[in-house]
């Protein structure tokens, strides 16, 4: 399935039906009176987060959603049918934007989480409705109120506990593929991942969702590559895993590029918690292993572990350490609520 992470749809609720302008015509009742009655009130459109997508594609192929109209009111007092409401069945983690893909209206983080996005419109009242003591053949009927038209943004943020940085040959689907049961497309050249890849580790007995988000490169905020645009799915996460390529002669700018893509995209994203490991220890000596470990201790201000994809050195080492911050993170934030950025 085809991995699609933002769509633009256009939502229509129904139209209330009209009210009935009617009297009753009966052989052996001289005076009848009105008995219009009501229009049914319009379908409205909703959005609920399910389980079991993981992407907007549906949403490529069907860009408009119209719920149904009301149906007018009838003689003998009968109301007239509602419309049929729409839903759009979303991802978890779905963000419904407004027009200007900036105003958030709802955040969909938990399976069945519902959202009212368009109210179908009030039936109108029929002429029984009007009856008084002063007016006892009212000849008149509201119209049904008109449904609400919106153009709107849906935008997908993976829920992931740890996300993976790091430029394009770090070593990040192969980490991810020799930590989980996920199965990312590996090559030896850089933008082998083209979309995100979630994968469930487990470790001592405990489990977590890591995302792989590819495509950062120096100049990504300004579009260069694959850009920015999966940073949003590393916005949830509690801890980011930044790996850096051990065999590349300039760690230390490696580092700092992503550092700066980071904070170029949302400030706070720098300031997320972050562990950094250098990565393809079996592809260097112990001395070059020793230097750059140094160099990049040194840039971080902080520990690096020494990890291996390939070999599997230092994995176990670096899940403990990312389960201990999402553990961290989770004793911070209420089990039902979502990482907050």
């Amino acid at each position: 399935m085809k991995f699609l992470d933002l769509a633009k749809v256009y939502i229509r609720s129904g139209g209330g039906g009209s009210g009935c302008v009617s009297f009753r015509r009966e052989k052996f009742i001289e005076f009848g009176g009105p008995d219009g009655g009501d229009g049914g009130n319009g379908g409205s459109v909703w959005a609920e987060a399910v389980q079991g997508l993981n992407t907007l594609i549906d949403f490529r192929y069907q860009q408009h959603f119209f719920a149904q109209n009301g149906q007018p009111g009838m003689g003998s007092q009968r109301t007239g049918k509602t419309g049929d409401d729409i839903i759009l069945k979303v991802p978890v983690g779905t963000e419904i934007l407004d027009e200007d893909e900036h105003s958030v209206i709802a955040d969909l983080t938990a399976v069945g989480q519902r959202v009212l996005l368009a109210r179908g419109g009030n039936g109108g009242w029929g002429n029984m409705q009007f009856k008084s003591a002063t007016n006892r053949a009212p000849a008149r009927a509201n119209p049904g109120q008109e449904g609400v038209e919106r153009t709107l943004w849906l935008r997908l943020k993976l829920i992931a506990d740890a996300g993976l940085v790091g430029l394009p040959n770090a070593g990040k689907s192969t980490f991810l593929a020799a930590t989980s049961n996920a199965r990312p497309r590996i090559a030896d050249y850089p933008f082998t991942t083209l979309v995100p890849n979630l994968g469930v580790v487990g470790i001592d007995g405990h489990e977590f969702v890591m995302a792989d988000i590819p495509g950062l490169i120096a100049g990504a905020s300004e579009g260069r590559g694959l850009g920015d645009r999966f940073l949003a799915h590393v916005e949830r996460c509690a801890v980011l895993l930044h790996l850096v390529d051990g065999t590349s002669s300039t760690i230390t700018r490696d580092y700092r590029t992503i550092l700066a893509e980071l904070e170029a995209y949302a400030g706070h994203l720098r300031d997320k918690p972050r562990i950094t490991a250098l990565n393809k220890a079996d592809a260097l000596d112990a001395r070059t292993l020793s230097t750059r470990r140094r160099a990049l201790e040194k840039a971080s201000g902080g520990p690096v572990h020494v990890i291996s994809g390939v070999s599997g050195q230092g994995l176990t080492e670096v899940l403990r350490a990312l389960y201990a911050e999402i553990t961290r993170a989770r004793a911070q934030v209420p089990e039902d609520m979502p990482w907050q950025p």
